[in-house]
């Protein structure tokens, strides 16, 4: 009997593996429980990723500092933030650092993708998702997925990254080129992490992808059949808690310590 591909996206998967009860909050309650406010770091991470991806509609010429400047100042918010003047100094942080970024980068080669949405069948799922950047270098293709985060990057990131491993999967589907070469790319330090897959290694993480998309049907059947009352949606408290966009309807996430401040994020030392 036929059944339809399960749909999900990457961050789907990753969300169940996080933390369970968060997954039903975000995925599965109709309607959604209301989330707390956007946090400046979040903000940070849209507009940025905003700015980079306007920036290749830009004509050569026209890809200078004074452009991305004006292209970040109009995309900005002040929400999250403690107050206009903290704002605004980290509205020239992030500009400083994007022109930094782009002044180490190729700026005249046009990508072969920018925010790429791409889809790949997977066992019984049909995995669904969106590319930063997708360079050809010289024949090759190459994954560029972007991250602002305060804190570093780990040496790993690329390597154990299910995301990344996806694109390069349905990036070689779908421009039937073969991509086994991904990289995480810290705008705030312009440090580059990058992993160079094999076939064998790709596989290896879609079949994780299709192990976790068994536990969602599973999960996701639980909650048809049981809603709330399902048990199959345990929280994992922990630090990370004090982030969650769904804390208030938490109890468990309450109990694991006070809310993080909305400007917290920014800290390096920040989780």
């Amino acid at each position: 009997m036929y059944r339809r591909p399960y749909r999900a996206s990457p961050t789907r998967l990753l969300t169940y593996l996080d933390c369970p009860r968060r997954y039903r909050f975000a995925y599965l309650d109709r309607p959604t429980p209301v989330k707390a406010p956007p946090r400046a770091h979040t903000v940070v991470g849209v507009v940025v990723h905003n700015v980079l991806r306007d920036f290749w509609d830009l004509a050569p010429g026209q890809r200078t500092p004074d452009a991305v400047s004006r292209a970040l100042a109009a995309a900005w918010s002040e929400v999250g933030f403690r107050d206009a003047t903290h704002s605004a100094t980290w509205r020239s942080r992030v500009t400083q650092e994007v022109v930094e970024y782009l002044r180490g980068i190729d700026r005249d080669t046009q990508p072969r993708g920018v925010e790429r949405s791409v889809s790949l069948p997977v066992g019984r799922a049909l995995l669904m998702g969106r590319i930063d950047r997708i360079d050809d270098r010289d024949g090759e293709l190459v994954i560029v997925d972007y991250k602002t985060s305060r804190r570093p990057l780990d040496d790993t990131a690329a390597r154990v990254s299910l995301p990344l491993a996806f694109y390069a999967a349905a990036v070689s589907r779908l421009f039937r080129s073969r991509c086994v070469t991904v990289e995480l790319h810290h705008v705030p330090t312009g440090g580059v992490i990058a992993h160079e897959h094999t076939d064998e290694s790709l596989d290896r993480k879609l079949a994780e992808a299709d192990s976790i998309v068994a536990e969602l049907i599973d999960v996701d059947q639980s909650y048809e059949q049981q809603g709330t009352a399902s048990t199959a949606f345990p929280p994992h408290p922990g630090p990370m808690c004090r982030w969650c966009d769904f804390r208030e309807h938490c109890p468990e996430g309450q109990a694991a310590g006070s809310a993080a401040l909305p400007w917290e994020g920014l800290e390096p030392t920040s989780a």
